[in-house]
């Protein structure tokens, strides 16, 4: 691991050596790094594999240690201009700092600052989309932050929950609402069963009415297609005689004719009962050449035994938003899920646990830059040539 540590900074010091003119200010990264991650072990992981690393390279590195759930949210409204954030922590540290990060007024600047994430949680499902898949936990850690400093980005899409009365709530893996997400946040109750602590979870869960049914009412859009990605520099202006030739000509040439009605929104609706909904953005099979925008709906049969359920269960703990055989699959941009009164229950968005409710999702494409590995960005892009 001493090795692995040693190699990084090496390479770190790389940038960090490099001139930069003396009009040139530093580069600002600013860190939110959740302690409490990875059963109050992230702290320690951070200080030894990806903090020396960031203060070798050359950029003015500011840690803000979260104290306390929902903090991060607040305190990215009070943040001030930075060059990058860099997100040192699980799923729920990435679904609250970029929570905080749209909630902005400004958000239309803010989310255009590139986000490096370092995987320090129990769960971190987008280091599967941006680093190698690495068993030594030192070289993840070391790479993903190594991997900030390379440049490479890769666009994520997010999907917008907003309830009735809540502000909306962001997020870049999906939602889950039923069965499954309910018997996998009881595992860790049965730890003491050590490896057979899932099957255990899901087996009682089964001890309650069964078949599990979940009932709701989906409307829908369909998948929207993508426009042309917008230049990173903006053309120059031309000359003030151009300027005037255009703007005369539009004063005189003839009146424009009206724009004709847009068409109305061609809604979807669909009564559904099923053992577990999921919505899921493609992060996961990210494809940077494909030409429409769209979210996964996959609608779960009810119908399946206690068997088959406790089977599952144990495939849906490594893979959460898997859509198994026999499931009702949906391409949508945009969705609207009406719960019955009365209905209980949570939903688990990005991992965390929220009160089930009538929400409606929608899609962001492509709104959010997180730093990637270029080995990955360029396994992506082959993917999409062949």
């Amino acid at each position: 691991d001493n090795l692995l540590r040693r190699a990084a900074c090496q390479e770190a010091q790389a940038f960090g050596n490099q001139l930069i003119p003396a009009t040139v200010p530093l580069k600002k990264a600013t860190v939110f790094l959740n302690p409490a991650a990875c059963k109050g072990k992230a702290g320690n992981l951070f200080e030894k594999n990806a903090a020396p690393i960031l203060h070798l390279s050359g950029l003015d590195v500011t840690v803000v240690k979260t104290d306390y759930e929902g903090q991060a949210k607040k305190l990215l409204e009070l943040m001030e201009n930075t060059d990058l954030i860099i997100i040192a922590g699980g799923d729920g540290t990435v679904q609250e700092v970029i929570t905080g990060l749209l909630r902005r007024a400004d958000e239309a600047a803010f989310s255009k600052i590139p986000i490096g994430f370092i995987p320090l949680g129990k769960t971190c499902t987008l280091s599967h989309t941006l680093y190698p898949e690495c068993t030594n936990q030192v070289q993840h850690i070391t790479n993903a932050t190594l991997a900030i400093l390379k440049g490479e980005t890769v666009p994520l899409d997010v999907l917008q929950i907003k309830g009735e009365k809540e502000q909306p709530v962001f997020a870049v893996s999906g939602l889950r609402w039923g069965s499954y997400r309910d018997a996998g946040v009881k595992v860790s109750k049965y730890w003491y069963l050590g490896p057979l602590k899932t099957k255990a979870a899901h087996f009682f869960s089964t001890f309650k009415e069964w078949p599990q049914k979940h009932q709701a009412a989906l409307m829908y859009l369909g998948p929207t297609e993508r426009p042309p990605e917008e230049p990173d520099e903006k053309p120059s202006r031309p000359p003030l005689y151009v300027r005037l030739y255009r703007r005369l000509r539009s004063y005189w040439s003839s009146p424009k004719e009206f724009p004709q009605e847009v068409a109305p929104e061609d809604w979807e609706e669909l009564k559904l009962s099923t053992i577990e909904l999921s919505i899921a953005t493609r992060n996961r099979q990210l494809d940077l050449t494909r030409t429409e925008d769209f979210m996964d709906i996959c609608i779960e049969a009810e119908s399946i035994s206690k068997g088959e359920f406790v089977h599952r269960g144990s495939q849906k703990m490594r893979d959460p938003h898997m859509c198994p055989e026999g499931s009702q699959c949906i391409q949508a941009s945009r969705c609207i899920l009406q719960l019955p009164e009365g209905a209980e229950g949570s939903f688990g968005i990005d991992n965390e646990e929220y009160e089930a409710m009538p929400v409606e999702v929608k899609l962001l494409p492509r709104k959010l830059r997180f730093f990637c590995d270029p080995r990955m960005r360029e396994q992506m892009l082959q993917a999409a040539v062949q």
